[in-house]
């Protein structure tokens, strides 16, 4: 039997420069080269524990990725996509969430882990 969401079980650590300026702590970095139009597939990955404060997120796709214990404040995640991400014990004071994401699916991730759903309006 298959299993739809099989993928999300799997997290991504890839070799991406983009992606390893964010584990390095260089998110001003990683701004000025999304910025200068360099791409980046965060789709799936293991972002846990990174602090990224002052990360500009517009138009990532950070579906299924995974955030626990990541410092989010401040961070507009607003035009991101961020359906099956999980922010588990995150700190997200001050943090813009997709309007599309409901207050009960946010709390659900940050207490217990839970993947974010959006829901059709």
């Amino acid at each position: 039997m298959d299993e739809p969401n099989s993928t999300r079980s799997i997290l991504r650590i890839p070799k991406d420069p983009m992606y390893v300026l964010l584990r390095e702590g260089c998110i001003t970095e990683f701004n000025a080269k999304r910025a200068s139009g360099e791409s980046c597939d965060l789709r799936g990955c293991d972002l846990r524990g990174l602090d990224l404060r002052g990360w500009k997120t517009d138009g990532l796709d950070l579906r299924d990725c995974y955030f626990r214990q990541t410092d989010l404040r401040g961070v507009d995640l607003s035009h991101a996509k961020m359906e099956g991400a999980s922010i588990n014990a995150c700190k997200i004071s001050g943090a813009l969430f997709p309007a599309e994401l409901e207050a009960s699916e946010i709390e659900l991730s940050l207490l217990h882990g839970t993947r974010m759903r959006y829901h059709v309006r």
